[in-house]
């Protein structure tokens, strides 16, 4: 882990909404979340990118905590991402008998929203996947 960033999206105020209820704690989304986060994105992801020099979002690994399928959907195309980006939390990549822990890749991001509309961005840094690590006693 590199870094870790949050940001509030404008005009958000009530766009998620818990409550905490005898089933549990239970969640409303607005209808309108999906735009919200996909024309926000790109401006926390530019954020915590910048300073790596890295404006390619299909150049990293990705990681996303969703909060639903149209979601993924509406941030894949406004980022313009290959299919492929968003399988990671379903392959792994040792498995796959990829060069890095991320796919292959250096670099990626795990990312995530929250209440209010935070959008919650983690840059990562990838180890070689033939890296053994000995366990501790």
């Amino acid at each position: 882990m590199v870094s870790a960033a949050q940001t509030i999206l404008p005009d958000s105020e009530g766009a998620v909404d818990g409550h905490l209820r005898e089933v549990g704690l239970t969640f409303h989304l607005r209808k309108d979340v999906p735009r919200l986060i996909s024309n926000n994105i790109e401006k926390a992801l530019t954020n915590d990118f910048s300073p790596l020099g890295i404006t390619d979002w299909n150049s990293i690994f990705w990681i996303a905590h969703p909060g639903g399928l149209l979601i993924l959907d509406k941030v894949e195309l406004k980022l313009g991402l290959k299919e492929e980006k968003m399988r990671a939390t379903r392959h792994k990549s040792m498995e796959d008998g990829a060069a890095t822990t991320g796919e292959g890749l250096d670099w990626g991001v795990l990312f995530g929203f929250g209440p209010v509309l935070t959008v919650e961005t983690v840059v990562l840094h990838s180890l070689p996947t033939t890296l053994s690590i000995a366990p501790q006693i």
